[in-house]
């Protein structure tokens, strides 16, 4: 009897013991599930940095075709009249100066892609464009991330989204970057420490809502 007992007492204590492991173990992988969504997740600050070095490399690209145009019309990048988005007034690059519209598209963002040779006009881009410059203001930003409106900022003013929250959100609330007419890109945070003024004839336009 006391053998049966004991074989019964192991039995169940092994059942318990065995029931408890299997909800830890549920328990553990739930946890890291949300740890990687929140790591390595769309928005996540260690994706969004990725994906922000990705639009690094788009942005380059889109500048090379603005330097060939620039070349071509007396150092003048992209101009027209009563544009009233980035679209509107980059819309001349394709396809002569750039057929792969992919470039377009910020990879952090959640915008969509435009078929090979599209015009950016019956598409919506990711990027804003500061309309009016030229080949003399090297050191001026010529095209950036959206951002949270058109207006000129000062240094320590949000350029882009501090929610991760349209607008400004293409890297949702981790900065973005900045395409300089020199052809260099740098990053910023959300709150940028360098100031982006509206200089004479020029304005900031960013793509469709």
């Amino acid at each position: 009897m006391k053998s049966t007992r004991r074989g019964g007492r192991c039995t169940a204590i092994h059942l318990l013991a065995g029931g408890f492991s299997l909800i830890e173990l549920m328990l553990v992988l739930a946890i890291l599930l949300v740890l990687y969504a929140l790591y390595f997740g769309f928005g996540s600050r260690q994706n969004q940095l990725l994906q922000k070095k990705k639009c690094s490399v788009n942005l380059q690209k889109i500048g090379v075709a603005l330097q060939i145009y620039a070349n071509d019309h007396d150092g003048k990048y992209p101009l027209v009249p009563n544009a009233r988005t980035a679209e509107a007034a980059l819309a001349g690059l394709v396809p002569r100066y750039a057929a792969d519209t992919a470039i377009f598209i910020c990879p952090g963002s959640k915008d969509s892609p435009l078929p090979p040779g599209e015009q950016l006009t019956k598409g919506r881009i990711s990027y804003a464009y500061y309309m009016g410059r030229d080949q003399t203001t090297p050191q001026e930003v010529l095209l950036s991330d959206r951002q949270l409106d058109t207006l000129a900022k000062v240094a320590g003013q949000a350029v882009f989204s501090t929610t991760g929250q349209a607008p400004g959100n293409n890297h949702h609330q981790y900065g973005g970057n900045l395409l300089f007419a020199d052809g260099s890109v740098s990053g910023s945070p959300a709150v940028s420490a360098l100031g982006l003024p509206l200089t004479t004839n020029v304005v900031l336009l960013n793509p469709k809502p």
